[in-house]
């Protein structure tokens, strides 16, 4: 590990102060910073940044003058590790903020402790694009629906089941809404869920895998990366990618939830967006980045008091390339409860 790296990782478990913190201890600092008979120094002017390196207030004094000014957080360069180079770049406060306060709030959240042979059960709704063209012409809108599913603590090569309601269905921008659409509301299940366990190891979500991956902002980069060339667009682009389908049906414990926030946080790109709302019509904050070449901003949203993370959606950017009005919802999730059973229902017809 380089110094760099060291770094921007130092005491990663203290959180990071608050921007009124950092702002009270600047003042204080500025007033001492005064040469014998000489006048105060002028304050540097915000930028709305703050520092995200984990060291304490009394150690680092004239770093901490330049705090409130740019965050600095250090992120792999081009190499295909992403331990072994390290390069500054600023950082938006509101996302350092943000994720931090998600972290914080992950450790906090009542622990599941599923075992061997029980099964993550996942309450959530969607609403996905689906395009029909048949001979009444091309169609294009929201398939929306509310799902149970019933994953094994193993993954789910032993066998997931799922029940789901689908629900009316919405505009998608200015396109029409095909007539069947409307026929297809209603529930369905016990079904057996699709098996996903044919993907790459390192492209798990099943718990058994995710407890075990590292519990540091570092190694939680690392992995995020892992195949990946970081400081490229295409990884940047799924790096952030795979922060979501970790949050989606998905659950990992206390400490590797907080390490996927602080290393969400280091990918390029990263913005805070505001308001946002999932799936469920749930009010929330967002972090998000945004694809240029797809027209589109993926975010993920949490509840703006808890910090409990809500769900996810993507945003077009580009009315062009989305072939719908920017601000246009082309996908939606909200996670609504996550819970542990003993067993799962007995599906349809198996």
């Amino acid at each position: 590990m380089d110094e760099m790296t060291q770094l921007n990782l130092l005491r990663a478990e203290v959180p990071r102060p608050a921007l009124a913190d950092l702002r009270a201890e600047e003042d204080r600092l500025l007033s001492e910073i005064v040469a014998p008979g000489s006048a105060r120094l002028p304050r540097p002017a915000r930028q709305g940044r703050a520092w995200p390196l984990r060291i304490g207030l009394g150690a680092v004094a004239t770093g901490l003058a330049a705090a409130a000014v740019a965050g600095i957080v250090f992120t792999g360069g081009g190499s295909s590790d992403p331990k072994a180079s390290y390069t500054p770049m600023a950082v938006p406060v509101a996302v350092v903020q943000t994720l931090d306060r998600a972290a914080d709030a992950a450790t906090r959240q009542r622990e599941l402790h599923p075992r061997p042979g029980q099964f993550l059960v996942f309450e959530s709704q969607a609403d996905e694009t689906s395009d029909v063209n048949n001979e009444k012409g091309n169609f294009r809108y929201l398939a929306c629906s509310r799902r149970k599913i019933w994953l094994p603590v193993e993954g789910r090569a032993t066998g997931g089941v799922l029940t789901e309601t689908v629900l009316p269905p919405k505009r998608y921008g200015k396109w029409p809404i095909p007539p069947e659409a409307e026929k297809e509301v209603g529930a369905s299940g016990p079904t057996r869920a699709a098996d996903v366990d044919q993907r790459a190891e390192y492209l798990r979500n099943d718990y058994a895998y995710l407890s075990r991956l590292p519990a540091d902002p570092q190694g939680m980069r690392a992995h995020l990366y892992d195949h990946l060339r970081p400081g490229t667009l295409e990884g940047d682009r799924e790096a952030w990618s795979r922060v979501g389908a970790m949050l989606t049906e998905a659950y990992l414990p206390s400490a590797q939830r907080a390490a996927l926030f602080r290393a969400a946080a280091t990918i390029p790109g990263a913005q805070a967006v505001g308001r946002a709302e999932d799936a469920a019509g749930r009010q929330g904050i967002a972090v998000a980045r945004t694809d240029e070449d797809a027209g589109e901003r993926s975010e993920y949203i949490f509840d703006p008091k808890t910090y409990l993370f809500l769900g996810r959606r993507a945003v077009v950017t580009d009315a062009e390339k989305g072939q719908a009005p920017v601000g246009t919802v082309t996908e939606s999730t909200a996670q609504l409860k996550v819970t542990v059973a003993d067993s799962a229902p007995k599906v349809t017809g198996g």
